[in-house]
Order: C-alpha cells, then structure tokens, then sequence
C-alpha cells in the first residue's frame, strides 16, 4: 500500500472528537509512509485529515472539482492539488489514485463515496479493502442497518464482511495491509422459474 483515499465530512460535524480522529488518522498515514488521496478541500474533517498529513510532512493529494474549486474550497497547502471536471471524474481519480478506502464521519457525499466503493469491490472491479474508522460511535447506526440488511437477505453475510470497521486508524490500517479480498464469482441467486 501507498496511499489511502479518506471520504469524509466538509464539515467539522458536532462532537471534537472527530476532528481529533481525522487529526489522529492523517498522522498514522504518515507515521506508516502513506500518501493521503482525498477531496481536496480545506474545510471540514477534509481540511483536519489533510492538515494533519502536510503538518507531519507527509503527502495529500487532494481531488476536486471545478465546480467546487471556484467556490474557493481548495486546500492550498497539498502537495497537489487536481481539478477534474465533474464528481464522477474526482471519484475515479480518487478510486485509481487509491490502494484503499477510509470513511470517516460525514454526510450524504461521504455515504455516497463509500457505498460506491464498497460496491465496485462486491462485484470485483477492485481488490482493495474498503473502512469505517468509527469515531465515537459515529457509524453504529450504521452498521446496525447494515446488519439488518444482510438478515433480510439483500446482502450476504461475506459482503457485508468485506467493510473493515475500527475505532483505531493504527488497526485498521494494520488490518487494510493484511486484507485479502475473497472473490465470490456468483454473487446473486437466481430463483428457478
């Protein structure tokens, strides 16, 4: 592994102790020799992760799009910042650019980010793993739903197995570096007619 996409919040949410997650994470990717590839913004948990990363004297390559760009949300202090296009375009940059998938706190686009990921990784487009660093309890909810899901049968149990899930970056990325993907090569049943 090289470098790690974090999805997270352009906001700081509402407890401390996720901004000190995003400030604990950006400093074990560089304590681990990990580039950062996130979403190029300077405010927000997106903001702390980075800011953490460059304070340490790691690297972040940061993501972004035009659109968002010329609201003048760009981190200025990466080691590079990319404008693309489109979200969809920051999404696979991000996803190529990536040896694997970090979700911390945040909203709708960070839900979004991960559940694509996690997706491509279900139906084998990628063999990298796919996490929730779960800051004081943030993604309980969560992974309770998600549990439910796989007992009603929209999910099986070993994709829902595939979402690595720690309250501890230094565990979580110990366990992305030993993560080996299973490939299932039928993944829906088909009913008899």
């Amino acid at each position: 592994m090289n470098r790690l996409c974090v999805f997270c919040g352009s906001n700081p949410g509402d407890n401390p102790a996720f901004t000190e997650g995003a400030r604990r994470l950006g400093r074990e990717l560089v304590a681990r020799d990990l580039g950062l590839i996130y979403g190029g913004g300077r405010v927000g948990l997106m903001g702390q992760v980075a800011d953490a990363v460059m304070s340490a004297g790691g690297t972040a390559i940061g993501v972004i799009p035009q659109a968002l760009e010329d609201r003048e949300v760009g981190h200025r202090g990466l080691t590079e910042l990319r404008v693309v296009g489109s979200m969809h375009e920051r999404k696979a940059m991000m996803a190529d650019l990536s040896d694997g998938f970090i979700a911390l706190p945040g909203g709708i686009g960070t839900f979004e980010e991960l559940f694509e990921v996690w997706t491509w990784a279900q139906l084998g487009s990628h063999a990298k793993p796919v996490g929730l660093l779960d800051v004081d309890g943030f993604y309980q909810p969560l992974l309770t739903f998600l549990h439910h899901v796989a007992q009603r049968g929209f999910m099986k149990p070993q994709h829902l197995d595939m979402l690595l899930v720690d309250t501890d970056p230094a565990r979580l990325i110990e366990r992305f570096a030993a993560y080996k993907p299973k490939v299932e090569h039928k993944w829906i049943e088909i009913e008899e007619r």
